[in-house]
């Protein structure tokens, strides 16, 4: 089954020349610093081209980040901080605020942000993917892999890298916590959202797709509430997208529980579960709608469009009238005024972050190759260093339309 997953947009940088004249001495440093400009531009070059795999980026990126880390940590693997980690100051845009960029004249925020993006990425790439026409196994694995490895890049930055900044996060940037957290929980979720679509193709028990959408909806839950202390100026639309997922998937709950429920014979309670499926379905139809008159970063679609969304539409209409025509028939057993109550806990399928480290330093960087960085050369003028209220461009990100959707199952 093809899906459709919010994206906000890539952060966008100013360029860096890691030009330091005078400050830089000899060939091994002019090299370090030539190196670094350009394995910068080709990862920056990778995020938008469409034709770059998991592969070409983890080795992009292990290549710029091994370089940075002589920016960062000092050679001998003591926790002493490289004499170069506050020389260059490095301008990146968050996702929800536009094109005024955060700034910091520290290597660590410069790892962070790019990290951040690469992470944003491998969630791009699974997005592209999982919206293909005739997905096959492989590839919905691809999609599976992707979003674990994305939640733990945010949740390596988060725990090991973003507490070591001299100059904390401002609240709605993207550094913040509570930001973060949510695009971890958000990663989470969608993957599992793959798991419920193998379970449904390889027809597992109802009893374990319901505990697994049940799962779902208080991940996506858990990701709203975490936003709902944000500006709605910038949060709406993405809050939006998690609040329509959780009542989506807490239909799918209903739904496959109701189904339990009646192979239980228990018809009275099974009706009343499927009532329920119709009324969070109809909540999160109109949620779509919400979704797309909302103004803020992300795309501009119709998800109550894709035959993600319609097939539990006629799903629970076809369960129900199941259910009804069984209890007229057999059980005539009383309906519950009150829902069931989902107690459900998936024991299965539940997906947890693929643990991230940055690359070592890389072999490049010598105790000869440090030495040849003479900082006491420095201009003593700084008016040439950037404002942080200069605009950066943002990133021309290719404009993918979801495809035509066939029908088939995401496997």
């Amino acid at each position: 089954m093809t899906h459709w997953f919010h994206r906000n947009p890539l952060k966008a940088t100013a360029p860096v020349s890691f030009n330091y004249y005078g400050v830089a001495a000899g060939p091994p440093a002019s090299k370090i610093c030539n190196d670094l400009r350009t394995s910068r531009a080709r990862l920056l070059e990778l995020f938008t081209d469409l034709s770059c795999n998991p592969e070409m980026m983890k080795n992009a990126a292990d290549s710029y980040f091994s370089l940075l880390q002589g920016f960062i940590n000092s050679l001998d693997e003591s926790t002493q901080e490289s004499k170069l980690r506050y020389i260059q100051n490095f301008k990146w845009t968050d996702t929800l605020q536009g094109h005024v960029p955060s700034a910091q004249q520290d290597a660590v925020f410069e790892l962070i942000s790019m990290g951040f993006n690469v992470a944003l990425w491998y969630t791009k790439y699974a997005s592209r993917l999982a919206g293909k026409e005739n997905i096959t196994e492989d590839e919905a694995k691809e999609v599976h892999r992707s979003l674990k490895i994305a939640a733990g890049i945010f949740k390596h930055l988060k725990e090991s890298h973003i507490p070591k900044l001299i100059t904390p996060a401002e609240k709605g940037r993207d550094l913040e916590a509570r930001l973060i957290e949510a695009y971890i929980i958000q990663c989470q979720a969608e993957a599992q959202e793959v798991t419920i679509a193998r379970a449904i193709e390889l027809k597992h028990a109802p009893g374990l797709i319901a505990a697994l959408a049940y799962e779902t909806a208080n991940f996506y839950q858990k990701a709203d509430h975490t936003l709902s202390s944000l500006e709605p100026a910038y949060s709406a639309k993405w809050r939006k997208y998690l609040h329509l997922k959780m009542c989506f998937y807490t239909a799918y709950a209903y739904c496959y529980h109701g189904q339990t429920l009646l192979a239980s014979d228990k018809c009275g309670e099974a009706i009343r579960s499927l009532q329920e499926a119709e009324k969070l379905y109809a909540k999160a139809e109109a949620l779509c709608k919400e979704y797309g008159e909302t103004k803020g970063p992300g795309p501009t679609v119709k998800p109550s469009g894709h035959l993600f969304f319609r097939k539990l539409g006629n799903l629970v209409k076809n369960t129900l009238e199941k259910c009804q025509r069984e209890n007229g028939f057999i059980y005539f057993q009383k309906i519950p005024t009150e829902a069931p109550q989902l107690e459900l806990k998936a024991n299965y399928g539940l997906v947890e972050p693929v643990p991230f480290e940055f690359p070592p330093t890389s072999a490049h960087w010598t105790p000869e190759t440090l030495a040849a960085f003479d900082l006491t050369k420095r201009p003593k003028d700084d008016s040439a260093k950037p404002k942080p209220d200069e605009e950066v461009k943002p990133v021309k990100e290719p404009d993918i339309k979801p495809q035509k959707d066939t029908g088939c199952y995401i496997s």
